[in-house]
Formats: C-alpha cells, structure tokens, sequence
C-alpha cells in the first residue's frame, strides 16, 4: 500500500511541475512563432540546395573539359 501511495505523490507532482513549465512557457511567449521555426528549417535547406548547385555545375564542367 505504501508503493501505491508513493507513485500517486510522484505522477502527482509530475503533471504539477509539467503544468507549470507550460505555464510559464506561455507567458514567455514560447509558442508564439512556431510556424517561423518550420520556415527556417525549410529555407536554411532550400539554400544548401542551391549554394551546392553552382559548385557542382562547375565541377561537371570542369570535368567535360579534361575529357574533351
């Protein structure tokens, strides 16, 4: 009977302390831009794209070149 009680206090104060880190996140204003962080993922990915491109042309240029 004792486990059982010591389980409930611990599930207990674990959805109190997760309520209040949701808490105080809200109030810092955490999930205010959540779309801007899917953006920035999307677009720092789209300019690896297309900052590796111009390299690899030239490298294919480069490479028809020597073989012509």
């Amino acid at each position: 009977m004792e486990f059982t009680w010591l389980t409930i206090v611990a599930s207990l104060s674990m959805g109190i302390g997760a309520v209040l880190v949701f808490i105080f996140a809200v109030k810092r204003d955490y999930f205010r831009n959540l779309e801007d962080a899917k953006y920035q993922v999307f677009w720092s990915d789209v300019e690896e794209l297309v900052d590796s491109r111009p390299r690899e042309e030239a490298k294919n240029e480069e490479q028809r070149e020597t073989h012509d």
